[in-house]
C-alpha cells in the first residue's frame, strides 16, 4: 500500500528536477525531503534531495548526523527500521557547505591554473564570498546545474534557500554575470590593471589607501580583477541555467502556510513563475488546521458553552457527586469556558485560512493540502507520512 500522497507522488516522478519555493518556516525543506523519500520508496532510479537548509533539520530527518557538499546515500536498512520496507530506489541527500562550493566553483571557472590559484590564495577570498549577496542562492544554483548535468540522478529535489525576494534563486546566476560585467567591479580593479588613475577617482584612492593601507588595497584588486576573468564561464552558466529552469523536465512547486506573510510571498511566487513562463506544478499548503473546526453543529454548541458555562457546569455538577458544591460548579465552569474559547479563536484561524486557500485553488492551480502535525518531523517515518495525509481535498485542477 503506498504511503504517499498521489499527487507529490506524481510530480515528482514525472520530472527531472523539482524546485521547492516558499518563504522561511513553511516547511519546505520537510517537504522536498519527503517528495524524494516518496518517490525513492515507489520507483526505481537515484534521487537527490539537494538543502541549503542552514538549520540542517534535513540531516536529523534522515538520520545522517552532519551533511555537507558530500553527496550521502541514506541505507536501505534505515527505510526498513522505520517501518517503510526496503525501498525501489536509492535516495541521496547534500547540504551545501557554502565555503567548498565557492572552492569549487573558481576550480571549475577559472580560465588556468594561474588565475585559480590566485583566487583562492587571495587573503580577502573567504570574507568576500561569504558575504555575497545571494550567495546561497547563486551556490545553489551553481550544485543543481553540476549535478543535473552529471547525469548521476533520475530525479533531482532542490530546497531552495528562504529570500526576501521571492525570485533571488531564479536570478542569482544572472545578477552574478552582471556584476562581473559591471562599471563597479572595472573601477574596483581599476588600481590593478592600471598605474594611471584619473583625476577624479585619485583623492579617494588616496584617502583609501591612507585608512586601509596599500596591500588592502591591492588585495581587493588583485581579487575582483582574477574574478572578472571568469565572466565568459558565469555568462554561459546562466544562459544554461535558464534554459534548464524552463525546461519541461523542470518543476515547480510552491510550499506555504495559510498564514497572511507566507501566502502574499506564495502568491508573489505565482505571479513571477507566470511571467517567467516556467512550470508550476503545484501548491503545497502546508500545517493546515482540521476540517472540523468548521463543522457547524460544533461551531453552535462551542458558542453555546462561551455564552453560559455557568448554568451547563451547575448541570454537571449536580451529576458528580465528588464534585457538587460551588467549588466544584466553579471549576467545571472556567474550564468548558477555556475549552469552548479555545475551539472559537481556532474556528476564526481557520476561517482565515480557508478564504486564503480559495485564492490558490480559484486560481486554477493544483493544490495539495498538508495538514498540522502535532510533533515535529524527526525521522524517516514521519517524513513519509507527511505526504501520507491528504486533509480535505488532495487536487483542486
Amino acid at each position: 500500500m503506498s504511503t504517499g500522497c498521489p499527487d507529490l507522488f506524481n510530480i515528482a516522478s514525472t520530472s527531472e528536477v523539482v524546485v521547492a519555493c516558499g518563504g522561511g518556516g513553511v516547511g519546505k525543506t520537510s517537504v522536498a525531503a519527503a517528495t524524494g523519500l516518496q518517490v525513492a520508496l515507489e520507483s526505481a532510479g537515484k534521487v537527490l534531495v539537494l538543502t541549503v537548509d542552514p538549520a540542517k533539520r534535513l540531516a536529523t530527518a534522515l538520520g545522517l548526523g552532519s551533511l555537507g557538499n558530500a553527496l550521502k546515500r541514506v541505507p536501505d536498512d534505515a527505510f526498513v527500521q522505520a517501518g517503510l520496507g526496503r525501498p525501489k530506489g536509492e535516495l541521496w541527500v547534500a547540504m551545501l557547505d557554502m565555503k567548498q562550493s565557492w572552492d569549487d566553483l573558481v576550480r571549475r571557472h577559472a580560465p588556468d591554473e594561474a588565475t585559480r590559484d590566485k583566487i583562492l590564495t587571495n587573503p580577502l577570498y573567504d570574507s568576500i564570498t561569504s558575504r555575497f549577496v545571494q550567495s546561497h542562492d547563486y551556490i545553489a544554483v551553481e550544485r543543481l546545474y553540476e549535478e543535473y548535468t552529471s547525469h548521476k540522478f533520475d530525479l533531482i529535489v532542490v530546497d531552495t534557500p528562504p529570500s526576501r525576494n521571492a525570485m533571488d534563486f531564479l536570478d542569482a546566476p544572472k545578477r552574478m554575470a552582471d556584476f562581473l560585467s559591471s562599471r563597479l567591479l572595472k573601477w574596483l580593479i581599476l588600481p590593478y590593471r592600471s598605474k594611471l588613475i584619473s583625476m577624479a577617482s585619485r583623492p579617494f584612492y588616496q584617502i583609501a589607501d591612507k585608512i586601509l593601507g596599500s596591500q588592502f588595497l591591492l588585495d581587493i584588486s588583485e581579487f575582483f580583477g582574477a574574478f572578472q576573468s571568469m565572466y565568459d564561464g558565469f555568462k554561459k552558466r546562466a544562459i544554461d541555467v535558464e534554459v534548464l529552469l524552463k525546461g519541461k523536465g523542470t518543476s515547480f512547486i510552491i510550499v506555504t502556510t495559510l498564514e497572511e506573510v507566507p501566502s502574499r510571498e506564495a502568491e508573489t511566487f505565482v505571479e513571477e513563475l507566470g511571467k517567467r513562463k516556467m512550470n508550476l506544478r503545484g501548491i503545497v499548503l502546508n500545517k493546515v488546521l482540521p476540517s472540523y473546526l468548521m463543522d457547524a453543529d460544533t461551531l453552535k454548541l462551542a458558542n453555546h458553552i462561551a455564552s453560559d458555562p455557568d448554568s451547563i457546569a451547575s448541570k454537571l455538577s449536580m451529576s458528580k457527586t465528588e464534585a457538587s458544591g460551588k467549588t466544584g460548579e466553579s471549576l467545571y465552569s472556567a474550564t468548558l469556558y477555556e475549552i469552548a474559547r479555545s475551539f472559537l479563536d481556532f474556528h476564526q484561524a481557520g476561517y482565515r485560512e480557508n478564504i486564503q486557500r480559495a485564492k490558490f485553488e480559484d486560481g486554477g492551480h493544483s493544490t495539495i493540502v498538508l495538514p498540522r502535525l502535532d510533533d515535529d518531523i524527526s525521522d524517516l517515518g514521519g517524513l513519509a507520512s507527511l505526504t501520507g495525509y491528504v486533509a480535505e481535498q488532495a487536487t483542486s485542477e
